[in-house]
């Protein structure tokens, strides 16, 4: 595979993390700006934002948690040159279970379906895992 098929995957994770900033900040200068939340109430925490503001920042927050072990897959895989066809298809099946995800969470907030997402991309990235260590410990690596 090539660099930019396997690193592709990477950048529309960071573009929906990015994505995801953009949308929080939105909310959040709404609520302020149209007087429902005041500077006083957030100052030492962001529990008290409105149900809307706190989806968004939970989606956005849960780009820093289970993705981080896909970024560190990745460039493991380009290293050792395990990345071949099955890998990036699973990268883009997770990434696609991760912006499916955060559209729910800021959307409908449905939590049956989000955890479904949620548990897709576990599973998908657990997969991704299995396979790379499996590839790694069963095969020399080319020097």
């Amino acid at each position: 595979m090539t660099v930019p098929a396997i690193l592709a995957p990477v950048f529309v994770q960071v573009f929906l993390t990015f994505g995801l900033l953009i949308v929080l900040g939105r909310r959040r200068f709404a609520e302020i700006g149209a007087g429902r939340v005041r500077i006083g109430q957030i100052a030492l925490g962001e529990r008290n934002w409105p149900p809307k503001v706190q989806a968004a920042a939970n989606a956005f927050s849960n780009q820093f948690e289970i993705p981080i072990l896909f970024f560190a897959l990745v460039p493991l895989a380009l290293v050792t040159r395990k990345a071949d066809l099955l890998f990036v298809v699973l990268a883009w099946i997770f990434v696609a279970s991760r912006a499916a995800h955060a559209t729910v969470y800021v959307t409908s907030n449905h939590v049956p379906t989000r955890f479904r997402l949620y548990m897709a991309g576990v599973a998908v990235l657990g997969i991704m895992w299995l396979i790379f260590a499996i590839r790694i410990l069963l095969t020399p690596l080319a020097v």
